[in-house]
């Protein structure tokens, strides 16, 4: 899996905004707050979790890398942050009316039990998310461009791996104990900043960081020349559009 560590304030300046694209359609689908608790667990940057809170919802942002934790503390610092990571999680059972994770399932080693602690910890909904198409497309047709193969990261084995597709997903939480399961697709375009695109990569952040830290002097100066290349072509008005699918699966207590 890919590491994260160290990654906070690049991925505040750059992911954080696009990962947040799904906040409207969790809304909606729990309604409001209602005077209801809620743990983001997986939180990074606390960026959700603070719309969350403005929401009137009480929060408690979880999340297990340190430097994540620190831009969430500095940036929110009236949101209860703590260290806890899944699929062991610092809670007992049915602490949270609902537990929240934005495309955190499709980065642990074990979705299944890290879906049920989920379940163990809330007592009427968990609301999770994956990556149906994810920004990985942008970065390939960089790394192509510079000659440059894809990050590949380790595969899940075959035990713990599911389909990345929201049917997929739903089938995974099912069997992982979560019960009336509703799963859609969310598509959305991230007009995304290129100096915020580049300093994910310089950062470290997801696969493109991976692939970058490993390169050497002269492969980083053909990357750089083929993103930049790439977003001559793909910029409208100083910005990126750049497409993406999300697969947000509710499962809530009847």
């Amino acid at each position: 899996m890919k590491d994260w560590s160290g990654v906070g304030e690049a991925y505040c300046a750059s992911y954080a905004a696009l990962c947040a694209g799904t906040f409207a359609t969790m809304h909606e689908a729990l309604g409001g707050s209602r005077g209801r608790s809620l743990v983001d667990v997986g939180a990074g940057d606390g960026t959700l979790a603070a719309m969350w809170a403005a929401g009137g919802w009480a929060v408690t942002a979880c999340e297990p890398e340190p430097t994540m934790r620190a831009v969430s503390c500095r940036l929110h610092p009236l949101i209860d942050t703590v260290d806890g990571a899944l699929p062991a999680l610092p809670f007992s059972d049915g602490s949270f009316d609902v537990a929240i994770a934005n495309f955190v399932l499709n980065h642990v080693a074990s979705p299944r039990a890290c879906a049920s602690e989920l379940r163990r910890i809330s007592r009427s909904a968990v609301v999770a998310t994956i990556w149906t198409l994810s920004p990985s497309w942008f970065w390939a047709e960089v790394g192509e461009c510079a000659g440059i193969a894809p990050f590949v990261g380790p595969r899940l084995p075959d035990a713990e791996d599911f389909e990345r597709t929201a049917d997929g997903f739903g089938r995974m939480l099912r069997e992982s104990g979560l019960q009336h399961v509703d799963v859609t697709e969310l598509d959305w375009t991230w007009n995304a900043d290129p100096y915020a695109l580049w300093r994910s990569v310089e950062g470290g952040v997801a696969g493109a960081g991976a692939l970058y830290a490993g390169l050497d002097r002269a492969e980083r100066h053909r990357f750089r020349t083929a993103f930049d290349n790439v977003v001559d072509e793909r910029s409208v008005c100083g910005f990126v559009p750049l497409e993406h699918r999300a697969a947000v699966a509710v499962s809530a207590a009847r």
